[in-house]
């Protein structure tokens, strides 16, 4: 009997063994799959990004948990700020959380920007950009955009760049500055967790964004043409739709 039981646990031992190696072949494969596949449309030098009309910018917290201004929002900022400055891009779509009336991501993205010298005719606010997905779903189907430039860090781009191909978007990625931070190893490893689950995002259990609502399509100005009156107007457009969509925007 001793030597039946061990012969069971041997073989379900061996049994989860190769269910471990599988899911870790897979989980590896799968992220070298993604990387593999945007490797070539990602540019590490924000001075080689575009030209595009458009640039999607990813939003982020603009604090970290010590209270420190975040490097990866920093980096996004600067990024964003020096492609419209180089006429690499014509119009900014700041995408991120407003899930809630005290956090507002794209609003912050906008004072940065501004205190930058990006007139906001040349910003619109994206207050649904829950996820990434989200983010790139609403470029599409509200904002109507079919082609961008993706600013965010290089660990990011290859998962944003993936999803941007699934929903038929023609895009690049454009690498935004990074420095060593506390608790980037995590992110990083984070990604690639997330990569995995985009996977069953798009062809498994067939994702959909958390809110939509009826198409904007972008107000796409070229520099030359924008001018002092052009910026003041915006300005005001802004700030009302910053209003509206804390009281608005779906929980």
């Amino acid at each position: 009997m001793p030597i039946l039981l061990w012969k069971g646990v041997r073989g379900l031992l061996m049994s989860l063994g190769a269910l471990a190696l599988l899911a870790i072949l897979l989980f590896v494969g799968a992220n070298l799959w993604m990387l593999s596949e945007t490797r070539e449309r990602i540019d590490t030098e924000p001075g080689h990004c575009g030209p595009e009309r458009v640039g999607i910018v990813f939003g982020t917290s603009h604090w970290t948990r010590s209270g420190e201004r975040n490097p990866h929002f920093e980096g996004r900022m600067q990024a964003a700020a020096r492609l419209y400055r180089q006429g690499r891009v014509m119009h900014l779509l700041l995408s991120g959380d407003n899930s809630t009336r005290y956090y507002n991501e794209p609003v912050t993205m906008w004072r940065d920007l501004r205190k930058r010298e990006v007139p906001d005719a040349a910003m619109t606010l994206d207050y649904a950009g829950f996820s990434t997905f989200d983010t790139l779903s609403r470029a599409r189907d509200v904002f109507t955009v079919d082609r961008a430039l993706l600013v965010t860090q290089s660990w990011h781009l290859p998962r944003a760049l993936f999803i941007a191909e699934a929903l038929g978007l023609e895009a690049r990625g454009c690498a935004a500055p990074e420095r060593p931070s506390e608790g980037v190893l995590w992110l990083r490893a984070r990604e690639w967790v997330a990569r995995v689950a985009t996977l069953g995002d798009l062809y498994v259990w067939g994702r959909e964004p958390h809110f939509l609502g009826p198409e904007e399509p972008l107000q796409v100005v070229p520099q030359d043409a924008l001018s002092a009156s052009d910026a003041s107007s915006a300005d005001d457009r802004v700030r009302g739709s910053a209003t509206d969509s804390a009281s608005s925007t779906p929980r």
